[in-house]
This record gives structure tokens, sequence and C-alpha cells, in this order.
């Protein structure tokens, strides 16, 4: 019987890790994400252009075939 008791509180939330976890969230969305700060926008910006211009050549493409 003891190892049952055991069981359904292992399976129980502890609401002081909780609390701990909520603070150290809290504390960390004033920083910046690591992703977010490895990001380089103009690199991004560079290779959507390259796609859009991928994109309507393959239409272009598309509409001479027909």
């Amino acid at each position: 019987m003891a190892n049952n008791q055991q069981n359904q509180n292992a399976s129980k939330t502890n609401p002081q890790e909780v609390k701990r976890q909520n603070q150290q969230s809290a504390q960390n969305q004033g920083q910046k994400t690591e992703f977010a700060s490895e990001t380089d926008a103009q690199e991004v910006r560079r290779q959507n252009q390259q796609s859009n211009q991928r994109k309507q050549q393959a239409s272009s493409k598309g509409q001479q075939q027909q």
C-alpha cells in the first residue's frame, strides 16, 4: 500500500516548482532569445527575394507551355 501512495503523490503538481519556473520565465522575458539574436534580417530578406524570383520564373514558364 505504501507504493500506491508514493505513485499517487508522484503524479501531483509541485506548486513550489511551478512558482519557481514562472519566476524564472518572467525574468527571461526581458532578454533576447538566442534565435532572435542570431537571425540576420538582411540575409532573410535576400533569401525571400530569391525565392520570389524563382516562383515568378516558374510561373512564367508554366504560362508559356499552355
